[in-house]
């Protein structure tokens, strides 16, 4: 269905902000526009098909006596491998305090100790114990619960189920609202500005984490409107997924290694000896580690056995419940683990008030490239951001002028290819460690489908293109082609890039995914 459909229909946008994605991203932003008027667009019902309630290590917030902001942002640029923004870093860094307050104001159930303080975790690369949890390693179902409660309370946000299938511009290219798909008719949604807080993208993969509708649509919406988008080659993935033939990847937080957790071989042997930071290292070498001892020949296992296992029912619930399922009991059995895609720390390239380069778009969340995260996400910062920038977001929109009415463009084709092909694609020559040849084949694979308007493929080619486009080696991006690091850059792109990479690359007929 498209917008000259006869079954389509408008919805009048007078001061309209519209929201795209339930996540903690677009929940918060909805509560920060109130009372503005706010459509909140979600694919599938509240509470479900959102990442955020899969999120079990927490929330990093500088809140100890022997902790501070600068401390946490200089973690964060430490993990970010030479691109995390350091002004972005300290600001949010610290909002962090504040932010825990409004969750704990909005009756967030945040674990505390016997002198009914907030109980802190350790995660790998944080200098300090700052992770905020509840329900121990349930804290992102709890939060989105929290914000769930909040957003029913608030007569300003109205909530519509629906398959977005675009935005909408002026004669100008101001973002003036979207296209939807609901109940089989198309909706034309006016609006003020657009705010898509969609997520990321780790279901590209054929080994992740992420919801199975994680393909990273939002970032091809943006990049059909023109906007600029960075780092797109920066995927991050979870050493621990649990690796027990499930998908998604059921997920071991990495709070157990800080919790004493050890990463062993099939001959019991550790696997971060020598490496420095050990068991703690940052994600990428962790992930990197797990990944050639397992091109090795060996299995990895994460092994909890003793009193960490013996507790794990009521400090790690959600960890224990998922090895149950599995028949594995960890205190008496290490975890069978592997990397899988699991956060995307490139996006639609925003600035300080969350707007993209496309008038009337802001992006927040996993969406969006903020300069936060850079080549490596520290672990927790990720719901930090996300509430961090929404009333920064809200804040700004009320500036934005009102667009002109939206241009009738003619309806692009819109042909989703097998997703399962493009999994495999993308597992097989665009995942832990890349080099040209795996590349070049993967944008040869992927794009003819994204031509033929595969929202899925052009993600997919947007992240291909631009790890071939990266000589060197870089945080979460490994090249065994190009393991040295070059000097520091950002990679900004725009669809007629990503097209003029595609064109040389794929210079021979192939046929699509």
């Amino acid at each position: 269905m498209n917008a000259h459909s006869p079954f389509s229909f408008t919805l009048p946008g007078s001061d309209r902000v519209i929201v795209v994605g339930a996540g903690v991203a677009g929940l918060a932003t909805a509560l920060r526009l109130s009372p503005r008027p706010v459509t909140l667009v979600t694919a599938s019902p509240l509470g479900s098909g959102t990442a955020t309630g899969w999120a079990q290590g927490g929330i990093a917030a500088a809140m100890a006596e022997d902790d501070a902001a600068a401390l946490h942002a200089a973690d964060t640029e430490a993990a970010g491998a030479g691109l995390t923004d350091p002004a972005v870093a300290l600001r949010v860094a610290q909002a962090g305090p504040g932010l825990i307050e409004w969750l704990v104001g909005l009756g967030a159930p945040f674990d505390r100790d016997a002198a009914d303080t907030l109980a802190l975790g350790l995660e790998a690369a944080h200098s300090r114990r700052r992770i905020v949890r509840a329900g121990g390693d349930s804290t992102g179902r709890m939060v989105l619960d929290t914000l769930l409660k909040a957003v029913a309370l608030t007569p300003s946000i109205e909530i519509l189920v629906a398959d977005v299938r675009g935005l909408l511009q002026d004669g100008s290219g101001a973002v003036a609202g979207l296209v939807c798909e609901r109940d089989g008719a198309s909706v034309r949604l006016a609006a003020r500005s657009v705010v898509l807080a969609t997520g990321g993208l780790g279901s590209l993969y054929a080994s992740t984490t992420n919801p199975r509708g994680a393909t990273g649509r939002g970032l091809a919406f943006a990049a059909r409107a023109g906007a600029t988008l960075r780092d797109m080659e920066f995927v991050q993935f979870h050493p621990t997924a649990i690796s027990v033939g499930l998908d998604p990847m059921p997920l071991a937080t990495e709070a157990l290694r800080g919790e004493g957790a050890r990463l062993i071989d099939a001959n019991s042997e550790p696997v971060m000896a020598g490496i420095a930071g050990g068991d703690l290292a940052p994600r990428d070498v962790v992930a990197r580690a797990i990944f050639q001892a397992r091109r090795r020949g060996t299995e990895v296992f994460l092994d909890c056995r003793g009193a960490l296992g013996a507790r794990m029912a009521t400090r790690f619930p959600t960890v224990a419940g998922l090895c149950a399922a599995s028949g594995i009991d960890p205190q008496r059995q290490p975890i069978p683990v592997r990397p899988a895609a699991h956060y995307h720390m490139g996006g639609i390239k925003v600035d300080g008030t969350g707007a993209s380069t496309v008038p009337g778009l802001f992006a927040c969340g996993e969406v969006a490239s903020t300069g936060l995260h850079g080549a490596n996400r520290l672990a927790s910062n990720s719901l930090l951001e996300a509430m961090a920038f929404a009333p920064w977001i809200a804040e700004a929109v009320a500036s934005v002028p009102a667009p002109g009415p939206a241009v009738m463009a003619e309806p692009r084709r819109h042909d989703e290819a097998d997703h399962d092909a493009i999994r495999q694609v993308m597992e097989a020559d665009v995942g832990v460690v890349r080099d040209a040849d795996g590349l070049t084949d993967a944008v040869r694979d992927l794009a003819p489908a994204a031509r033929q308007g595969s929202d899925a493929a052009l993600t997919g080619l947007m992240v291909a293109t631009s790890a071939l486009s990266r000589h060197e080696s870089r945080g979460a991006h490994w090249r065994s082609d190009y393991p040295e690091q070059a000097p520091a850059r950002h990679s900004d792109v725009t669809l007629a890039e990503v097209w003029r990479i595609a064109e040389t690359v794929s210079a021979d007929t192939v046929a699509p995914v």
